[in-house]
């Protein structure tokens, strides 16, 4: 006697959650509306000529609505500039700020050593520019001019007083010129 009500209370459920004697049907999906082809209607008529469209200014200038329906504009405020509070910690306030990045500071040494290379850098480019004896085609020519124009460049910075850009332009110079002795 226990089997039969221990089945029939686990299959309960499943015959009250789902009708099993009404056949499941399927929806039906909508289609998309069938196209037809039809000959193309007749030419457009041709469009008619209009004359231009009159145009006419006025001889004198409007004049502005009256001042008492106009709303007063106001004058713009600056904007309010907020101060930072003093520090109250004294002992932060004693330490002084040492001025120096987070990754250290940056040289590029001695202003008149990087010059001097520079300078020095400019005159060899020019020697090994000079020491090409072989006969040059149109691209080794044109890259010559370029090398000559950089030099030319990097003494004028130099002139200046702009030492790297004119450090720049020589290695540039540089790197030409190794690609046009080989």
């Amino acid at each position: 006697m226990k089997f039969p009500a221990r089945s029939v209370a686990c299959l309960l459920p499943f015959f009250l959650t789902a009708c099993f004697h009404l056949p499941h049907k399927r929806q039906a999906l909508p289609t998309a509306p069938v196209i037809v082809n039809l000959p193309p209607d007749k030419a457009p008529p041709a469009p008619t000529t209009q004359p231009p469209p009159v145009v006419t200014i006025p001889l004198q200038p409007t004049a502005p609505p009256p001042a008492a329906t106009m709303p007063a504009e106001e004058p713009l405020k600056p904007p309010i500039k907020h101060k930072k509070p003093a520090n109250k910690n004294p002992q932060q306030a004693a330490i002084p700020n040492p001025g120096v990045s987070a990754i250290g500071q940056l040289s590029s040494g001695d202003p008149a050593d990087f010059r001097r290379e520079t300078e020095d850098l400019i005159n060899a480019t020019e020697r090994g520019l000079k020491s090409l004896n072989r006969s040059l085609n149109d691209q080794e020519q044109k890259t010559a001019a370029h090398i000559r124009d950089f030099l030319k460049q990097a003494r004028q910075a130099l002139a200046s007083g702009d030492v790297d850009g004119a450090h720049t332009l020589t290695a540039k110079a540089k790197v030409l010129l190794s690609e046009l002795s080989r």
